[in-house]
């Protein structure tokens, strides 16, 4: 630790403090470290990863995205690699299966999203050849933001799947029926689990509909599926909320993120049924060629650690389900953010009006204030009201990582206006004032506009415009490094003063507009003020119809309004409803635990199986002689011939005969002496030992022929009788594996 620690201040001009030194031990030590934002967790990783490297057995960091994991890789890397350890990043853009991918993978120490990582395990226990694994053995790993990997993302699991045979008509003919059956009468919606069940009535209309009389019949249990689906494609999932569409394609939108997930798929006929009704072009349903829950992947770990800014609420569940205790981390400085109680309207629009006019009155005095929503929509509705007040702001939604990671960094600025869905920029620090290092870019180039003859340059058409930029870029990579300094000094002065002024001002608000499901992500919101003991404040905006409101307190609270007689347009600020609150998010968080646990405890199942068989291909690959294994299976399959066509121990009737000899000659020629003179004196073990005889020695007789044939032209690529035997042992277990699993 004192070496990294040392090789910080050396190579990054940062220093660790005392206090992630204590973060370091207990990562080392395989528990979660709860750490504040802006107490620097990406340093704190240095220390247990330096030492962990050093045993050459290799050391994985898990991040949430690929933005995190290159500028990670490329800012830590700088430590590691001047104490002599190799850094490799996987992301998205490195192609599956190749020698950049294994290299990344063979450096001391390897960063990397929790998906890619976790499809390249699923991905290694595919593959044909030793040569195409990339992983070695799951060593340690460090999982980032810890609670957004193992409790978000944990209710999808890992999947590779291959497109199925389906017909994709039943699903756009669906989308057609569905808003014919009517809400209550015909279905039922149980808005918080998300389920849509047909009532007798609604049965009734869909076996008319379909034209079927009976829908349980085997031929039509299916049509129920459909419908159901249909309809929760019609009234449960919207658009700009759970997904988006783009490019002709559904892209399901997290809902702990905000983030899109390209590649992800609904299960089960959702994600078609989904299509059918946005009228895009609906994909086959695809079969599962290989899956694994996050859960027990990371539980592959020898040792696993993990470190995020908000775990105690969920400390439970971690140890539970993967054994990790949560250590809360001191902060440096102490914490002296203000949480103001929640402020509750009666409808959305008198919310939404309120926090214009907030916003409004905060940016009139130069406090700079984070806006955090649940969705894109209501990013873009609050950005659309702020347009008409003519307020200057960012709108983020989670789409450009690198770019939105710059914005948050500047969001401290005074008179910064920022509305971003829950996690947009998560994993960057807001620094009051404004962090002079990401304006470096933007310095650079304001100064080389300012130069007289790039100033004079015309830009009429795209031809000029292009040679504009590139007098910029020439001008830019021709100053000296004293010159770009000297401009970065002038802007850290500048930040300096600015961090002061935001200081004197409060520092940073932050107005939640809805709360979340999960206390947790609403303490990441106001967790973005207060950082290294920073002033800052927080407060939530809410209204009767938000959805966590609708589904659990709005009942309660609104007969407590209507007891008060309130005004649309006047708030209620009470603890007794941010009990309630608190009450609804701890019911919701244990029934998404419960879910939780379902996945993993229906993954468990099959983790036994799965171990054993992808332990069985590796033995396979690593060149394990299949031939005594072939040879079982052939004198297996000769008994089960033998014991189906002869019950008895003497052959009855000469068409048990007759069949047997049948079947066995789908294999191989049986010749004549093989039968007997008299067919009513035959044994059936003597029978039994001929014909194994028979098929065992005309297997090896074909196999030598092959050998020499092979070893007669090397050039030709031939296949020996054991590669072939090797390949086919692997086509058979995947086949029944992905029959198995789907």
């Amino acid at each position: 630790f004192a070496v990294v620690r040392e090789a910080g201040w050396r190579r990054i001009k940062m220093r660790h403090y005392d206090v992630q030194l204590i973060g370091g031990v207990v990562l080392h030590q395989g528990k979660i470290a709860e750490m504040k934002t802006g107490e620097g967790k990406t340093l704190v990783a240095t220390l247990p990863v330096y030492l962990n490297a050093l045993t050459g057995k290799g050391v994985h960091l898990v991040t949430v995205n690929d933005y995190l994991a290159r500028r990670d890789a490329e800012w830590m890397g700088q430590i590691y690699k001047f104490l002599g350890l190799t850094v490799g990043v996987i992301v998205n853009a490195v192609e599956p299966q190749t020698p950049e991918r294994r290299a990344a993978y063979n450096c001391d120490i390897t960063y990397g999203t929790n998906s890619e990582i976790g499809f390249d395990y699923l991905r290694d226990n595919m593959v044909v050849s030793l040569e195409q694994l990339v992983m070695r053995e799951l060593n340690y790993a460090i999982v980032d933001e810890v609670d957004n990997i193992l409790i978000d993302e944990a209710r999808t699991p890992l999947i590779i799947s291959g497109q199925g045979q389906e017909s994709t008509d039943m699903y756009v003919q669906f989308a057609r029926w569905a808003p014919r059956l009517k809400p209550e009468a015909d279905y039922t919606i149980e808005e918080k689990t998300r389920t849509v069940i047909l009532t007798d009535a609604g049965i009734d209309k869909l076996e008319q509909l379909a034209g079927v009389k009976n829908i349980y019949d085997e031929n039509n249990i299916e049509l129920t599926r459909y419908m159901e689906n249909a309809i929760k494609a019609q009234i449960i999932f919207k658009r700009d909320k759970d997904y988006i569409v783009k490019d002709g394609e559904v892209i399901i939108v997290d809902e702990f993120t905000g983030r899109q997930m390209p590649g992800r798929r609904y299960s089960e006929g959702l994600h078609q049924a989904i299509e059918a009704k946005e009228n895009v072009k609906v994909q086959r349903e695809n079969h599962t060629l290989a899956t694994i829950t996050y859960q027990n992947f990371f539980r592959l770990y020898k040792k696993l650690a993990g470190m995020t800014g908000t775990a105690m609420t969920e400390a439970q569940e971690l140890d539970k389900i993967y054994k990790l205790e949560v250590m809360s981390i001191p902060t440096h400085k102490p914490m002296i953010r203000e949480d103001l109680p929640d402020l509750i309207y009666r409808t959305t629009e008198a919310k939404y009006n309120a926090v214009v006019e907030e916003i409004k009155a905060l940016h009139e005095t130069g406090i700079p204030v984070l806006v955090g929503t649940t969705s894109v929509e209501n990013s873009e509705y609050i950005s659309e009201k702020l347009d008409k007040q003519g307020i200057p702001h960012n709108v983020l939604n989670a789409k450009h990582h690198a770019r939105e990671a710059q914005i948050v960094a500047q969001a401290g600025r005074s008179g910064t206006v920022t509305i971003a869905t829950n996690m947009a920029g998560r994993g960057t620090d807001i620094v009051l004032g404004g962090n002079p290092e990401g304006y470096l870019d933007s310095i650079l180039r304001k100064h080389a506009e300012q130069v007289s003859y790039i100033r004079e340059m015309p830009e009429s058409d795209d031809d000029e415009r292009a040679e504009k930029e590139e007098a910029i870029r020439q001008h830019i990579d021709n100053m000296t490094q004293a010159e770009k300094d000297e401009l970065l000094q002038r802007k850290v002065r500048e930040c300096e003063e600015d961090h002061n002024y935001v200081v004197e001002l409060g520092g940073l608000h932050i107005i939640g507009t809805e709360r979340h499901e999960s206390r947790r992500i609403d303490n990441q919101l106001r967790g973005r003020a207060g950082r290294q003991g920073d002033p800052g404040q927080s407060r939530f905006f809410l209204a009767l119809d938000d959805e966590l409101m609708r589904r659990f307190a709005a009942d309660r609270v609104g007969k407590v309004m209507e007891m008060v007689g309130m005004e649309e347009d006047m708030p209620l600020e009470s603890s007794m409803v941010s009990r309630f609150i608190e009450q609804a998010q701890t019911k919701v968080e244990g029934y998404n635990f419960d879910i939780r646990k379902n996945v993993v405890d229906y993954d468990d199942v099959i983790a036994k199986q799965r171990e054993v068989i992808y332990a069985d291909r590796l033995a396979v690959l690593e060149r394990a002689d299949m031939h005594e294994r072939v040879l079982g299976m052939m004198r297996a399959e000769v008994n089960r011939l033998v014991d189906a066509c002869i019950p008895g121990s003497m052959v009855t009737e000469e068409e048990q005969l007759e069949r047997l000899l049948t079947l066995v000659e789908t294999w191989v020629q049986v010749p004549e002496d093989v039968l007997p003179e008299n067919i009513h004196a035959v044994r059936r073990e003597e029978m039994r030992n001929k014909l194994i005889d028979l098929v065992i020695d005309h297997y090896e007789e074909q196999g030598e022929k092959l050998d020499e044939l092979a070893e007669q032209n090397p050039g030709l690529n031939v296949p020996t009788i054991r590669d072939i035997e090797r390949s086919f042992t692997l086509q058979i277990v995947d086949r029944l594996w992905m029959d198995h699993i789907d």
